[in-house]
């Protein structure tokens, strides 16, 4: 397990709770405005700080007080093979445990889904990138087609996983506008017709251009406080809260 990174605490990336994040290093896809560029490209990783397991959980015993939970990010976290022990290690201890994921991996997330007669994963929160015929902007050398199933497949098994989750998506210029964030209504709809409405919430994520994985994507402005409203409007009839992050 390569964990990579350890923020001690947070009251923001688990709604309702107190937490901890622990990022795991590897992605397979390659998002130009990625704020995290060092957690996917793998020549980075030799200069990545490498925290022990054995030194997270004992992070994480001292904490049994303080702590609900455990969000589990990345890069991209269900890559990893190692990830199911490592989930039910920390629900051992009595956390909660929140996956972040991009949803490329349906095989992880039914793993985790039916691993036990309980739910191991408390909260999921899925990245959607944006409109699905625009997926080759953000997908490296993901198979479009494959990929398109698996995210479908993805977002099945959340919709119906017992778990909260919420949707998330980075408003970068030049991959998300308003008439994709229409496309992905009607996508998400399509695929289930509970995976709006049924969400905790819907987040975007306003775009960052001080550190992106594409040098060029640090020159793009990002969209206005007014433009985000608008865009975040087109999502309220259709779910429980929506919430804009900056």
């Amino acid at each position: 397990m390569f964990i990579s990174g350890l923020q001690k605490f947070t009251l923001i990336d688990y709604p309702g709770k107190i937490a901890t994040v622990v990022f795991l290093a590897g992605c397979n896809f390659r998002c130009p405005f990625c704020h995290n560029p060092e957690l996917v490209e793998t020549q980075n990783f030799a200069s990545l700080p490498q925290i022990s397991e054995k030194e997270f959980f004992k992070f994480l015993k001292s904490r049994q007080e303080d702590l609900d939970g455990v969000c589990i990010t990345g890069g991209e976290p269900t890559l990893n093979p190692e990830l199911i022990n490592f989930v039910k290690k920390i629900k051992k201890l009595g956390f909660l445990v929140k996956i972040d994921t991009n949803g490329s991996n349906p095989e992880m997330l039914e793993k985790l889904i039916n691993v036990g007669t309980q739910n191991f994963v408390s909260y999921w929160a899925m990245d959607i990138k944006t409109a699905p015929e625009k997926y080759k902007l953000v997908a490296g050398n993901e198979n479009f087609y494959s990929l398109r199933k698996n995210l479908e497949e993805s977002i099945k098994l959340i919709t119906a996983s017992g778990a909260d989750y919420e949707w998330r998506t980075t408003l970068a210029p030049t991959i998300v506008d308003e008439s994709d964030v229409l496309k992905i209504i009607k996508w998400l709809n399509k695929i289930d017709s509970n995976a709006l409405k049924n969400a905790s919430r819907y987040v975007f994520h306003q775009f960052r251009p001080d550190k992106t994985l594409d040098p060029g994507f640090e020159k793009i402005k990002p969209y206005s406080d007014s433009e985000l409203k608008k865009i975040a409007a087109l999502l309220k009839p259709h779910c429980r809260k929506v919430v804009v992050l900056g």
